[in-house]
């Protein structure tokens, strides 16, 4: 029933107006960091692949029925990150139904989210995102998968996913720091190139999300 309510919003949304959220967690974490990240996204999102977004991004706890009524809820910080029993299944519920989680490491959040998606699916392995799925091919080609953003440790970036029957349902990205690209340039002084990159690898994620 969740799954049939979940796609009537959705069908709904592209008659009228879409609208992506921002996930408010507990655990200390920051999840308001990037604050004019959405907002960036969404405006590009409008203007390069006609999406309808709400230019305001709502903000939704995860043990709230009302997740369900975003296609794409977006979470990021630098630290720690907590999931009720309650949220865990919650949030089970939303991503089994058609919803899909993005959760952006902006440096420290790694060990906290990796366990929390555990106890998500406690029984489905986090993969790594091969440079061919189309979320790195579509409407923007990048051909040796997620791009680098910001700099931390020295690592290359990487996409990790849950897939359920073949859809990837949740992506986890990091070291790469999207949301920091997102967000108005006199922020973080990132070159126009550097948003640019980013900007395009956030479209490619909202456009796999309404197309599959």
């Amino acid at each position: 029933m969740k799954k049939i309510f979940f796609l009537f919003l959705l069908i709904s949304s592209f008659c009228f107006s879409q609208e992506i959220a921002l996930l408010k967690y507990s655990g200390g974490g920051d999840w308001y960091a990037n604050p004019t990240s959405l907002p960036n996204l969404i405006k590009y999102a409008n203007q390069t692949i006609n999406t309808n977004i709400k230019p305001k991004p709502a903000t939704v706890e995860p043990g709230s029925p009302d997740i369900f009524g975003y296609p794409y809820v977006h979470m990021t910080g630098h630290g720690n990150v907590v999931f009720s029993d309650a949220e865990i299944v919650n949030l089970r519920n939303y991503l089994l139904s058609g919803g899909f989680l993005h959760a952006d490491d902006n440096y420290g959040m790694d060990q906290y989210i990796r366990r929390e998606i555990k106890r998500i699916f406690p029984n489905n392995d986090l993969v790594e995102i091969p440079a061919n799925h189309p979320i790195f091919q579509k409407p923007n080609v990048f051909a040796n998968g997620l791009p680098k953003i910001h700099e931390h440790d020295n690592k290359r970036p990487q996409a990790f996913g849950i897939f359920i029957e073949n859809r990837l349902v949740l992506l986890y990205t990091f070291e790469c720091d999207l949301g920091d690209g997102w967000e108005d340039q006199e922020v973080h002084n990132d070159p126009k190139d550097v948003r640019e990159k980013a900007l395009k690898m956030g479209v490619n994620i909202l456009n796999y999300i309404f197309k599959n």
